[in-house]
Formats: C-alpha cells, sequence, structure tokens
C-alpha cells in the first residue's frame, strides 16, 4: 500500500494490471515499492544463481560474445546506446536467482527489466526521461504475460533509489551507465567506411539535463559514480554483485580510461572489484574503417568493452 503525498489517500496496487512505470505525478512516486525480492528456486543454501554445471563452466571464459534477437533496439533514434538482451540474460543468470530483485540504475530502452521478466526475476529501472521510461513499459507489455515476476520502470534521478528500495533487498545491480560527456560531441565516424551515413555530425548524448551524468567531465562523473553507488551499497546484499557495462574511449588523441576511473572511485566507496570480462563485439561491428593508419595505432573501441563485477564484501 502506498500512500499519495498531494491527497492523503491510499492505493492499492491491482494484482492483475500491475504498475509498469512510475513518474513525478504517481501515487507510488518515491515512496517504498512493493516488489518481491525472496528467491523462489529450489536450489541450496549458499548457491550464488540458478546455473547448472555445464552453463557455468561457459561463464569461466573472461571473453564473452553475444548476439542480437529480433525484440533488441538498434535504432539509435530510440535510445544512443543499447545493448543485447542476451548479454542482459547472462548477467542475470549468473548472479541472482528466479525471485530476486535486479536493479538497473541507469535502465535507458529497458533491456535490463526484458531479460529479468524472461528469467523470472524481479526488476527495477530507473531513468531521468520520461520518454525512456514510457519505452521500458512498452517493452515489459509485450513480453511474458504470465510471468510470477513483476519489472517496473521509475523516472527519477539514480541519487535518489534509496527512498524507493529496503536496505539488503537487491540482490544484483547492473547497468550501462552514461559514459561521461564523451558522447556529448558531433560524431566524425572516422572509424566507419561509410562516414557521410546518418550518424555523421549526430550527438549521441541521451539529454542536456544537468543531472545526466553524461554532460559531466570525466572527474565530475568518476565523483558522481561513487555518489550514486555508495548510496545503493546499503540495499545491495552482502557478496551481492555490480556488475557495469563500460568502454573506454579516445579523445584528442587520449585514451579515456573509464574503466579505470570507476574501479577506483567504486573501490573507495567500500566495492570489491572480483573480475574483469570482456565483451568481444567484433561480431556486432559492421564497416569498421582504416582508424590512425598510417601513423597512429589505435584500438577500436566500438569491438570491445569492459564488464566491471564487483560485489559488496560480505559482513
Amino acid at each position: 500500500m502506498h500512500k499519495n503525498k498531494k491527497s492523503g489517500k491510499s492505493k492499492k496496487f491491482n494484482k492483475e494490471l500491475p504498475v509498469l512505470a512510475i513518474k513525478e505525478d504517481s501515487p507510488e512516486y518515491r515512496t517504498k515499492l512493493l516488489i518481491g525480492h525472496i528467491r523462489n528456486c529450489d536450489c541450496g543454501p549458499t548457491n550464488i544463481n540458478c546455473l547448472p554445471a555445464k552453463e557455468w563452466l561457459k561463464s569461466q571464459i573472461g571473453v564473452w560474445r553475444f548476439g542480437y534477437e529480433g525484440r533488441d533496439i538498434r535504432d539509435k533514434d530510440v535510445h544512443p546506446a543499447t545493448f543485447p538482451i542476451s548479454l542482459s540474460r547472462k548477467i542475470i543468470e549468473l548472479f541472482s536467482h528466479q525471485g530476486e530483485l535486479v536493479l538497473d540504475p541507469f535502465v535507458g530502452s529497458g533491456t535490463t527489466l526484458v531479460a529479468a521478466n524472461d528469467l523470472n526475476r524481479n526488476a527495477v529501472g530507473f531513468d531521468l526521461q520520461e520518454k525512456y521510461v514510457k519505452l521500458c513499459a512498452d517493452r515489459i507489455k509485450q513480453a511474458e504475460l504470465f510471468s510470477s515476476s513483476r519489472q517496473v520502470a521509475i523516472q527519477d534521478d539514480a541519487r535518489n533509489i534509496s527512498k524507493y528500495l529496503p536496505e539488503e533487498s537487491v540482490k544484483l545491480i547492473w547497468t550501462s551507465p552514461p559514459y561521461a560527456n564523451l558522447l556529448n560531441r558531433k560524431r566524425k565516424n572516422k572509424s566507419r567506411k561509410d562516414r557521410d551515413n546518418k550518424q555523421l555530425g549526430k550527438v549521441e548524448q541521451y539529454s542536456q539535463d544537468p543531472r545526466d551524468l553524461g554532460t559531466m567531465s570525466i572527474d565530475d562523473y568518476s565523483v558522481a559514480m561513487g555518489d550514486i553507488f555508495e548510496s545503493m551499497l546499503p540495499i545491495l546484499r552482502p557478496k551481492g554483485h555490480c556488475v557495469i557495462n563500460v568502454p573506454d574511449m579516445w579523445w584528442e588523441n587520449q585514451r579515456i580510461t573509464i574503466h579505470v576511473s570507476l574501479i577506483q572511485e567504486l573501490r573507495k566507496r567500500g566495492y570489491e572489484l572480483r573480475n574483469i570480462i570482456i565483451w568481444d563485439r567484433t561480431n556486432l561491428v559492421n564497416q569498421i574503417g582504416i582508424f590512425g593508419w598510417p601513423s597512429n595505432y589505435i584500438t577500436m573501441g566500438v569491438t570491445f568493452e569492459y564488464l566491471l563485477d564487483f560485489w559488496r564484501p560480505p559482513k
């Protein structure tokens, strides 16, 4: 039951029509969210997931590849930075059980919520922009209707996540955040054979909202990310994992090591780095141009990204 701050009345959730999106004018806005977080599988008490040994073995390889499916969003006009549902499924399967709660603090197009629905995990995603929250809700509607889990998209700043979730209720934080202000510039398509495509000259940044991490310098971005993830640490269970997908980038002939900045910052905020996995994207990238030839060797940032695996240390 959630109290409506404006009217003083209470509102019950309709179990047949669950709330898929919470916005600033919703009665559930900045109140504790009614959502499950207890495992409902038959796994042993010390198991960290529901995977059989064969699938566990596949996850030991430190370089991962994924493909797209029909439900994936690949149109940059819909969202400038998406990842495959199969990647999200892999992370969620590896670090949670059925019935547990997954959190995406920068949910964007809602891929985490779709994958959580597929896998019978409860999930909450946050985004500043109403259009992305609506996109999330639309994608959840098209997902499995008979799932016993619940997925919710919330239009709010990630800095307010603790207002919605109780302590130690989240099993997995999984997200692909903005990349500082490295997308907040016009594309020159130097890495593409077809430079004069519809992306040439476009700014791919999500918004110009000053709260948006994508408008910040790398130094300010790292501190802001540290603040956000530190505020989420109490709602993450001990030994609960936090996986962040980030690339490095080239800017003005310098390599901007976003993954190093985040590792350093999150360690200072109480997280422990457990693994670094390489997401090999070469099978997803088309028409790569000659970048840096013949005088400057630069590895293509679009062909791989990092999956930084942290956890909340045990008490």
